[in-house]
This record gives C-alpha cells, structure tokens and sequence, in this order.
C-alpha cells in the first residue's frame, strides 16, 4: 500500500474524514478572519494617518466644532483616533454649555475619550474569540479522530488475526493524519491570534496617547 496523501485519505473511515473535513473548514475560518481583520487594520492606520494632521491643525487654531465635524464624518469612522478625537470633544463642549467646572469638563473629556477606545478596542477584537476556540479546540477534534484510528488498527488485527504491520497500517496512518490536521489548525489559529493581539495593543496604545494628548490640550488651553 502506498501511502500518498490521496491515498490516505481513501484508507481513512467516515469518521475520519469527517473529523479532517471539519479541521479544514476551521483552518479556512481562521485564514478567512485573519485576512479580514488585517484589512480592518490597515483601514484603521490608512484613515488616522490621512486625518490626524488635519485634526491637529483645527485643534492648534482653536477649532474645535470644526475638528468635531471632520472627526465624525462618516468616511472616518474607521479611524481609531477619529474616534477618540471626536468622543472627548464632543463630550468637552457639551459639559462646557451645561456650565460645568472645568475639572469637570476634562474629566468628561477623558471618559469620552476612554469610553470611544473601549468601543473600538472591542470592534478590532471581532472574531478574535472564533480563533481563540479554534486554536485551544482544533487538537481535541484531532484527537476525536485519532481514537478512531486506534480503533480501526485493532480492527484490522483482529480481521487478520495478525499483529503485523499490514494489519495496523491503515489505522496508525489515519490516526496520524487527524492529529497532524488538529495541530496544524490550532498552530495556524494561535499564531493568527497573538499576530492580531499585538497590532491590536499598539492600536490602544496609539488611543491611549490621544487621549492623553486630549486632554492636555483642554488642560491648556482651558487656562488661557
């Protein structure tokens, strides 16, 4: 018997191949969100880069209803620091005409502003959880077709009536198999996963300094 890929998998049970087909569809979800969140990402960078100077010049010359308005257009809402730009003036001129302290406006500016990261934190986080399952259950769906190897090699011997390699071969290969698909998928899903994690802790980082470049700039110009 040679033992060729198209091979296996005609060797391999239904409960095998089951198993196999199920661990390709996982590794194809995984690739498919992978792809789609680096595209939401490198959305996210592309906007903030075109808008930022923009935002930085309208806030310098004391526009802040103008800086509002282009920060909330809807062709930037994709922006992260749009956003945080957008929330923390928003809620500054807002507690500024109900008359607040001016402690209480830059802490309404700040809440805004970590109010807006927390939302789109979560929105960068979309489908993360999908390749967390994958990766932490691909090696137990693999392993569901590996006991079922196992059973059909002692299938085979008890077939047979031999212990030889021939008895066995089709069984171990089919148990192998299922165990190098689980761990493939859940390798793939893994390293998707921290590969995003980390873009996503420089995107709140990134959030995190506007906000704190916000809210100095309130506590600036607050006391001219």
């Amino acid at each position: 018997m040679q033992f060729g890929l198209i091979e296996m998998w005609q060797a391999m049970g239904a409960v095998a191949k089951t198993v196999a087909i199920i661990l390709i569809f996982l590794s194809v979800v995984t690739i498919y969100l992978f792809i789609e969140r680096q595209l939401v990402f490198a959305r996210a960078k592309r906007k903030s880069l075109q808008i930022a100077p923009k935002l930085a010049e309208l806030m310098k010359n004391g526009q802040l209803k103008e800086a509002l308005a282009v920060a909330s257009k809807k062709e930037n809402k994709n922006s992260h620091l749009a956003r945080v730009t957008a929330a923390g003036i928003e809620e500054y001129l807002s507690s500024k005409d109900t008359n607040l302290s001016l402690d209480e406006q830059i802490e309404s500016a700040q809440r805004g502003c970590v109010r807006a990261q927390a939302i789109f934190t979560q929105e960068l986080k979309r489908g993360l959880s999908v390749m967390a399952t994958i990766a932490t259950s691909s090696p137990f769906i693999g392993l569901f077709g590996t006991i079922f190897g196992i059973i059909n090699a002692f299938r085979g011997m008890a077939l047979t009536g031999s212990g030889g390699i021939g008895a066995v071969a089709a069984g171990i290969a089919e148990a192998l198999v299922t165990t190098a698909f689980g761990i493939g998928v859940a390798v793939i899903a893994l390293w998707t996963f921290n590969t995003l994690n980390s873009k996503i802790d420089v995107y709140s980082t990134e959030m995190e300094n506007t906000t704190s470049e916000i809210v100095d700039y309130f506590i600036r110009t607050s006391g001219q």
